[in-house]
């Protein structure tokens, strides 16, 4: 079932990774998996970096989408990337479908996430840490 974010009903909700109506944007859309949250996505060529390749900052922004909406989902409150290491470990093709699953860690005033991004067989193609600052509102 897709997860609804807090922010989904504004009319200024222009999100380049999940907005619905950014007509430039991925439209991600989110499920909950136990304790993880993923998305399922395919890429165009407008996004395109060697012919028939997903350009590697796209994939970064998937993940960092991902683990921050997890991030928000859980703590009700809006948070923002303080550092963020992504590893290319495969070929991330055009018009192939994919799956980013995003873990978070909470601790006393620090938020650490990761991010898995697989392929149809369920091999790796990427991967992503990062920390978050957590806000106090959705603003």
């Amino acid at each position: 079932m897709t997860v609804t974010l807090p922010w989904a009903r504004r009319a200024d909700h222009h999100c380049f990774g999940c907005a619905p109506g950014n007509p430039r944007g991925l439209a991600l859309e989110f499920e909950e998996d136990g304790d993880r949250l993923r998305t399922e996505f395919t890429v165009d060529r407008h996004y395109e970096s060697y012919p028939g390749v997903v350009h590697g900052g796209i994939l970064a922004l998937i993940c960092d989408e991902t683990m921050g909406n997890l991030v928000v989902l859980r703590l009700g409150v809006a948070a923002l990337t303080t550092s963020m290491r992504t590893r290319y470990v495969g070929v991330v093709r055009i018009g192939t479908r994919y799956r980013c699953v995003a873990h978070a860690q909470f601790t006393e005033g620090l938020v650490r996430a990761s991010a898995e991004v697989l392929d149809p067989d369920g091999a790796l193609v990427g991967a992503a840490t990062a920390n978050y600052h957590v806000t106090r509102s959705l603003g």
